[in-house]
């Protein structure tokens, strides 16, 4: 037992000195689902890492996630087998929303709300323009043009240099940028570049009327912004925005 003392005060004090070396950052969200690793005196914002049919039992399917489904009908948890549904609260039931939208496009809540505010300044219904804004990142736009089979390997294949935007030579390596119509999509000439595109090529298209993909030829345009009908999340949007009302 004294061993276990002596042990736990070294990690606490080595978590300390770290803290302390580290940059301070202005209300800094320490979750279970935003995870802050501190690590030689920086920061490192990971997404969730956890299992991901579980996140898509509580929520539903979400296709940028996973695409596998779920044999288990019920909630996760000790007690979802036994879980009877009560009556949601009109906060938990906004609150599911919000979680859907996040989990989908692989974005932590800081940059949900910096969206939230970006739709709010533009002219518009703020629901259908933070979901474009969504749509229309660049990760997403590979994913769903069919070069990875989720939107997780699509933000590897971005982040890598795997991917040009508007001609061979222009490499965009940023995940959140955003598309406009008329950019052409092309996975970069090189044998590694190909290579890693291809595996994935046909497994995962969603597609839609806003897009254009020869996975075959590793092309791809934005033909306009993508409509409504075509978002490939299935949200309340209004929700979303009610949620965030009172808190940005």
């Amino acid at each position: 037992m004294r061993s276990k003392k002596i042990n736990s005060k070294t990690e606490s004090a080595k978590n300390n000195l770290i803290l302390k070396k580290a940059p301070k950052q202005k209300h800094l969200k320490i979750t279970a689902l935003n995870i802050v690793r501190i690590y030689k005196g920086s920061f490192i914002m990971s997404r969730y890492r956890g299992p991901r049919l579980r996140i898509t039992r509580r929520l539903g399917e979400l296709p940028g996630l996973a695409r596998k489904s779920s044999s288990k009908q019920n909630p996760p948890g000790q007690h979802g087998p036994s879980f009877r549904g009560g009556k949601a609260s009109q906060y938990s039931i906004r609150l599911k929303e919000k979680q859907k939208l996040r989990f989908n496009y692989g974005v932590n809540e800081d940059q949900l709300v910096r969206y939230v505010k970006k739709a709010r300044r533009m002219k518009g219904s703020t629901g259908e323009l933070l979901l474009q804004l969504l749509e229309m990142r660049l990760d997403n736009i590979v994913f769903r043009g069919g070069f990875a089979p989720t939107l997780r390997a699509a933000r590897q294949l971005v982040s890598h240099g795997h991917i040009c935007v508007n001609g061979a030579d222009l490499t965009v390596n940023i995940p959140s940028y955003q598309c406009k119509p008329g950019d052409k999509i092309t996975v970069k000439n090189r044998k590694s570049s190909r290579q890693a595109a291809s595996n994935d090529t046909n497994t995962n298209q969603l597609g839609g009327s806003h897009l254009k993909f020869d996975t075959k030829n590793f092309l791809g345009e934005v033909k306009q912004i993508v409509p409504r009908a075509d978002v490939g999340c299935s949200v309340n949007e209004l929700l979303i925005i009610e949620y965030y009302s009172r808190k940005v």
